[in-house]
């Protein structure tokens, strides 16, 4: 079976870390996002996916020289324009010569969901299109999917009120479709799949959907991408958080060999050549490859990415530092700051919920 895979979003609220890295290609405990995403469907006996590519296209075509991750094999459809959702699963599909049922899965959005099992539903309900479901407990960022008792969805409601949403659950972004619903979509111009086709498809009664409670996380604000680290070394999704992990006695996750001489509190990651010095205090926290946590530093409920640095006095609370950043000695860095690929932060400095650079 193949899958389309929707990575061309800019992903703005993920900046400055996506200036020059597509969302996607961000790691999530070390490995990148794309990688876990392809993995999972993988696990459900898919092993062929086109990437349907927008932005900075050239960063798939670089890490995946050989057309291969995760055990999938790949394609690359890169959009001429924006084409929305529902235009980018067309022109991907296309591309990729889909004839058969296939799966459409978000780059972006990391989760356990039984895709084996939505695509059985597919097939036995007979329907064109299936949605997976997934119940949150404030709907209204969300499109909500009502349903009747046979799954059939009666409705497609795009962030109602949260006092007037007709049900809590949403739609997932993942889906089981036909070939017949790449005539749905016009060619040549942008087409929302949650405004203009899948409302048709409600009034046809051709689309259904599936509920999932299963472990669900769109990774799209620098809040969720937190979080997703943080599922993974606190073992939300009850594996370990990267490939060749080992937990030590204090609780701490090591990749290769970390030297770990400070206080760790909580569960923690530590990638290969990082250090954090004695008389350091990590809590809660993902340190990539090659960082380093200085004598009298502390970093709590943050994820330092590859090489990055934080000099001795200073604090970093619940914050990204991106590849190369630094942190001077005795600034503090608050929640929720995001700090690009190789910015300084001179000594002394507070960085208060900011965007370095903007």
């Amino acid at each position: 079976m193949k899958a389309v895979v929707l990575v061309g979003g800019e992903g703005t609220r993920l900046r400055p870390l996506t200036l020059s890295t597509p969302k996607q290609m961000l790691p999530i405990v070390g490995v990148p996002m794309i990688e876990r995403v392809l993995g999972h469907v993988a696990d459900h006996g898919i092993d062929e996916a086109v990437l349907s590519l927008g932005y900075l296209p050239d960063a798939f075509l670089r890490a995946y020289p050989d057309g291969t991750a995760a055990g999938v094999r790949l394609s690359y459809a890169t959009e001429p324009e924006p084409l929305d959702t529902a235009g980018a699963v067309r022109f991907a599909a296309e591309y990729a010569g889909v004839d058969e049922t296939f799966v459409v899965v978000n780059g972006d959005v990391l989760t356990d969901m039984d895709i084996s099992a939505l695509v059985a539903f597919h097939r036995e309900s007979g329907a064109e299109g299936t949605i997976a479901l997934h119940p949150v407990d404030d709907p209204s960022a969300f499109g909500v999917v009502p349903t009747d008792a046979d799954g059939r969805v009666t409705a497609f409601v795009e962030k109602p009120p949260r006092d007037e949403a007709p049900t809590n659950q949403i739609n997932a972004g993942t889906y089981v479709l036909e070939p017949s619903f790449l005539q749905r979509v016009a060619s040549g111009r942008r087409v929302s799949i949650e405004r203009e086709t899948f409302p048709a498809m409600v009034r046809d009664g051709s689309l259904f959907a599936r509920s999932d409670d299963a472990y669900w996380l769109d990774t799209g604000t620098p809040a969720d991408y937190l979080q997703a680290h943080r599922d993974l070394v606190e073992g939300r999704r009850g594996t370990p958080p990267a490939p060749g992990a080992q937990r030590r006695h204090d609780g701490l996750w090591v990749n290769g060999s970390p030297e770990v001489d400070g206080t760790v509190v909580g569960a923690c990651y530590a990638g290969d050549g990082t250090v954090v010095a004695e008389g350091a205090r990590i809590e809660l926290t993902v340190l990539g490859q090659d960082c380093v946590v200085e004598e009298g530093a502390a970093v709590s409920g943050s994820v330092l990415l590859a090489g990055a640095r934080v000099a001795a006095g200073s604090t970093v609370s619940g914050s990204v530092l991106g590849p190369g950043a630094t942190v001077g000695m005795r600034c503090e860095v608050r929640p929720v700051s995001v700090l690009g690929e190789g910015v300084v932060v001179p000594s002394g400095t507070t960085v208060d919920g900011e965007r370095l650079p903007g």
